[in-house]
């Protein structure tokens, strides 16, 4: 069966495996995937990523590294699927808001790419906000 919404379940696969302690998780790969991780790599909520080929089917396979505090707690305390298929939300450079007065990152989809609210505003372009993480 077709997956309606691939990206609500790569952050779905990132949360579980944040909650549930794992070192590393893999799931399908996707250019939009990708870059939505390299994002969160340079904002410091993942360790690494990288590109394997799949141990039980074809093609690749996205390979990502979580990272943890000393007590072994995920720096990633929350992870939401702003927009979705059957709702698009977007916003200006004005209206992007922000997100846990600072400490937070929104991930958007712009016409420069996909990128970190900050970069955004620094770029001067809006776009569909897909995600938050805090």
């Amino acid at each position: 069966m077709a997956m309606t919404d691939p990206i609500a379940d790569m952050l779905t696969r990132i949360r579980n495996a944040a909650r549930a302690g794992h070192e590393s998780l893999e799931m399908p790969a996707s250019r939009v995937k990708e870059a939505i991780l390299k994002v969160l790599v340079a904002e410091g909520y993942l360790q690494d990523f990288k590109r394997v080929k799949a141990k039980d089917r074809g093609g690749e396979a996205l390979r990502v590294q979580l990272r943890f505090d000393k007590a072994r707690k995920p720096i990633m305390a929350g992870l939401r699927r702003i927009s979705r298929p059957g709702r698009r939300v977007y916003v200006g450079i004005e209206q992007i808001p922000p997100l846990r007065a600072g400490l937070g990152v929104h991930i958007l989809s712009t016409c420069k790419g996909i990128l970190a609210d900050r970069d955004a505003k620094k770029k001067k372009v809006g776009g569909e906000i897909i995600c938050s993480v805090w």
